[in-house]
C-alpha cells in the first residue's frame, strides 16, 4: 500500500498562485477556481443537468408534397406547417428557416466561401398564416438566409397556428455540399436535403434562435412529417421515415424481397444490379409516381432519388425486442463486397450495438445512400460517397448514423455548439470501432486526430500547442477549416474519452451519459446542461476538467523530478518528487519499478494539485528503485514526455 505526502513547506510556499503565476507555472488557484456556467440553473433547466419541472418546447408539425423535375434539375413543393406555442411567451412572429438561400450570389455565407456557382435559392411563390381553415396572404420579410413571418393575431401559449408556403428552387449541383445531383453510370442521383423552409427553434435561453445558415449544421424542432414525392416513373425513392405506400410504388418481386429483409440478419437484395440492367434495358416508363412516408418524433427528414439504384436491406434488432429496417441505396458501380455490398451490414451492426450501449434507435428505418452528397446525416437517412469502400465506408457509415443519436435523438444546436454533436458522435464510433468483427477496423483513427495511427492523447498534443487554435466553446461559425476536425470533433471527442477512461472510469461514466441521453431525447439541452448532468450523476465535481479543456486549451506536462532515499540504502523507504508543469490536471498514473524487476503503481487524483505545484510519492521498503514512469500506456495527453521517466 503506497502513502503519498506533501515534500515539505518550502515546495508549499513555492505553490502558493502569486509564485506560481509569477514563474509562468502551474497555478492551483487558477485551475480549481469556482466555475459558473453559462446558462444558469432555473424552473426549466435543473441544477442535476435534466430538464426542469417547468421545461417547455415548442413542436413543428409538417404535411409536404414535393415533385422532382430531374431534367429541369428542380423540386418544387407545397407545406403546411402546424406550430405549436407551448412557451409562457405571447408570439408576434414567426422566424422560419430558409436554408437554400445559402447559394445565393448575394448570400452572407459567399462573403466567407469563394463559391462559384449559384442558384436563386427559395422561390417563394406564396406564403400564408393562420388558424386553421382561416390562413391568409402572410405578412413576411426575408433575410439571409431566414424569414420573419408577422402574425395578424399573436400565438398565446397552447395555440397553434398554421403556415402554408407554395416554392420551388433549382438543386444545386456538387457544389451543393450536404444537398446536390450528380451523376452515376446509370443515371442522375439526387440527394435532396434542406429541401423545405424549416422552424427556427424558440427557446428558454435565446427566445428565437436566428443564425444564419453559414454551412455550419442545424437547429430544429420536433415534431411528425407526413411527405411525398413525385418523381418520374422509372425512379426510386428512399427516404427518412417508413414507406407507407409501398404497394402503388414497388412491384411484386420488391415489395416480396422487402419483406423478406425485414425478417433476415442477412443483407437481401430488393432491387440488384440485374435488375437495374433490364429496366434501363427496357422501354421508359412513362408518368410518374408518388412516393409518401411518415416519420414521428423527428426534427427533419431527407430523400434521395434515381434510377440507378441497386436496393438491400435487412432487420435491426434492437432492445426490447423491437425491430427496425437498415437499408441500402447504390448504384452499380458501387456494389460488390469490397464495397458497399457491404453498407446495409455495417449500418446495422453500428445501429445495434450504439442501441445497446447508449439509447435505443427510435425511428422504423435508416438508409445509407451512396451518391453526389459525400458524408452528411440527416434523421433515418444517410448521404456517403459512391467510391467509399472497406474500413473507410465501415468508419463513415458508422459516423453518420451515430448522428442518429446527436443530434437527431438528443437535439444539440449545432449551429452554436458542433463540437457536442460532432465530438460526442465521434467518440461514441470508438467503440463501434472495437465492436465490429471483434474490431477488424478498428482502432478508429482519422488523419487529422491520429495520423500515425499512435495514442490519440499524444496526437492531440502538437493542437494543445498551438496558440491560434480556438478554445472547444468557440462558436461554430468562428472555427476555420484548419480546425475544424482537429477541435470540434476530436478535441471534443478525447474529452468525453478521458472523461470515461481516466477521471470517472466507465461504470460511473456510462451511467451518467446514459441518463443524459433519455433525460434530453427530442429536446435541447446546452453545454451547461451536460456539465452540470455528468457531475451530478458521476459523482464528481469536474470544473477543472470543463475549465482545463473546453473553456481553454490549457496543457498537460507532469514530470518525475526525481528519487530520494531516507538514507543511503533503501531500507527506510524513498520518496519520488513529480511536478505539475502544466495548467491542466488530470488524474495520472505512476509506475514504480524495482531492480528486481517487480512494480507498483499509484494513482494522482486531480486533487493532488489543488494546493501544490509538487508531490511527494512515498514508497515503504527496502528494495531500489530502478525507474518511474508517468502515464505508462499513454493515456494522456503530455505535452513533454522526456520528463515522465526517471531511471537509476
Amino acid at each position: 500500500m503506497l502513502r503519498t505526502k506533501c515534500i515539505g513547506l518550502a515546495v508549499m510556499m513555492l505553490a502558493s498562485s502569486g509564485l506560481a503565476s509569477a514563474q509562468g507555472g502551474y497555478d492551483p488557484l487558477k485551475t480549481f477556481a469556482p466555475l459558473t456556467l453559462h446558462d444558469p440553473v432555473n424552473q426549466y433547466r435543473s441544477s442535476n443537468g435534466a430538464p426542469g419541472p417547468a421545461y417547455w418546447q415548442n413542436r413543428a408539425d409538417y404535411v409536404l408534397h414535393a415533385s422532382l423535375d430531374p431534367a429541369k434539375k428542380e423540386l418544387r413543393a407545397d407545406e403546411t406547417i402546424t406550430y405549436t406555442n407551448n412557451s409562457p411567451d405571447v408570439l408576434a412572429s414567426l422566424w422560419i428557416q430558409l436554408d437554400q438561400n445559402i447559394y445565393r450570389r448575394d448570400a452572407r455565407a459567399a462573403a466567407d466561401v469563394r463559391a462559384t456557382e449559384f442558384t436563386e435559392g427559395y422561390v417563394l411563390d406564396a406564403v400564408e398564416a393562420g388558424a386553421k381553415g382561416a390562413e391568409h396572404k402572410a405578412d413576411y420579410i426575408v433575410s439571409d438566409t431566414r424569414m420573419q413571418v408577422r402574425l395578424a393575431h399573436p400565438l398565446i401559449h397552447g395555440a397553434k397556428v398554421l403556415v402554408h408556403i407554395q416554392y420551388h428552387y433549382t438543386v444545386p449541383a456538387a457544389f451543393g455540399g450536404r444537398t446536390s445531383w450528380g451523376p452515376s453510370k446509370n443515371g442522375d442521383i439526387f440527394d435532396i436535403a434542406q429541401w423545405y423552409p424549416r422552424m427556427c427553434v424558440y427557446d428558454d435561453l435565446r427566445g428565437w434562435d436566428t443564425l444564419p445558415y453559414l454551412a455550419q449544421e442545424f437547429y430544429l424542432e420536433y415534431g411528425t412529417f407526413d411527405y411525398d414525392v413525385t418523381v418520374p416513373a422509372g425512379m426510386i425513392v428512399a427516404g427518412s421515415g417508413e414507406l407507407t405506400n409501398s404497394a402503388q410504388v414497388l412491384n411484386a418481386h420488391e415489395i416480396a424481397q422487402l419483406a423478406k429483409a425485414k425478417a433476415s440478419d442477412k443483407t437481401v437484395v430488393i432491387r440488384s444490379v440485374e435488375d437495374v440492367a433490364k429496366d434501363l434495358a427496357a422501354p421508359a416508363k412513362t408518368g410518374t409516381r408518388t412516393w409518401r412516408f411518415h416519420m414521428e418524433k423527428t426534427r427533419d427528414v431527407a430523400f434521395t432519388a434515381s434510377s440507378a439504384f441497386v436496393w438491400d436491406a435487412a432487420r435491426i434488432n434492437l432492445p426490447g425486442g423491437k425491430t427496425s429496417l437498415a437499408m441500402s441505396v447504390y448504384p452499380v458501380e458501387s456494389a460488390g463486397d469490397a464495397a458497399w455490398g457491404r453498407s446495409t451490414e455495417y449500418l446495422k451492426d453500428a445501429i445495434e450495438h450504439f442501441s445497446q450501449r447508449w439509447y435505443p434507435y427510435p425511428y422504423p428505418v435508416a438508409v445509407n445512400v451512396a451518391g453526389p452528397t459525400d458524408g452528411m446525416e440527416y434523421p433515418g437517412l444517410l448521404f456517403d460517397g459512391i467510391g467509399d469502400n472497406g474500413k473507410d465506408l465501415f468508419w463513415i457509415t458508422a459516423h453518420e448514423i451515430g448522428h442518429g443519436w446527436f443530434p437527431m435523438i438528443v437535439g444539440f444546436n449545432e449551429r452554436r455548439d458542433a463540437w457536442m454533436d460532432e465530438g460526442f458522435n465521434t467518440f461514441i464510433d470508438i467503440y463501434e470501432s472495437e465492436d465490429f468483427e471483434h474490431g477488424v477496423y478498428g482502432p478508429k483513427r482519422d488523419s487529422e486526430f491520429a495520423p500515425g495511427g499512435g495514442k490519440p492523447a499524444d496526437e492531440i498534443v502538437s493542437l494543445m500547442q498551438d496558440p491560434a487554435a480556438p478554445v472547444i466553446l468557440t462558436r461554430a461559425d468562428a472555427i476555420t477549416e484548419k480546425y475544424r476536425h482537429p477541435v470540434t470533433y476530436f478535441k471534443s471527442a478525447l474529452g468525453l474519452q478521458l472523461l470515461r477512461e481516466q477521471i470517472l472510469g466507465p461504470e460511473r461514466f456510462d451511467f451518467a451519459f446514459r441518463k443524459f441521453i433519455s433525460d434530453w431525447a427530442y429536446k435541447h439541452p446546452s453545454p451547461s446542461d451536460f456539465f452540470r448532468a455528468m457531475e451530478s450523476e458521476g459523482g464528481e465535481d469536474l470544473s477543472y476538467f470543463w475549465r482545463g479543456w473546453y473553456m481553454n486549451n490549457w496543457t498537460f506536462d507532469l514530470a518525475v523530478e526525481g528519487v530520494q532515499y531516507s538514507k543511503k540504502d533503501a531500507a527506510p523507504g524513498a520518496t519520488v518528487t513529480i511536478a505539475n508543469r502544466g495548467q491542466l490536471v488530470l488524474p495520472a498514473l505512476v509506475e514504480i519499478t524495482f531492480a528486481d524487476g517487480s512494480k507498483t503503481q499509484v494513482t494522482l487524483p486531480a486533487e493532488t494539485w489543488i494546493l501544490h505545484t509538487r508531490h511527494g510519492i512515498e514508497v515503504p521498503g527496502s528494495k531500489k528503485i530502478a525507474d518511474v514512469v508517468i502515464d505508462p500506456e499513454h493515456a494522456l495527453p503530455d505535452v513533454d514526455r522526456s520528463n515522465n521517466l526517471w531511471q537509476h
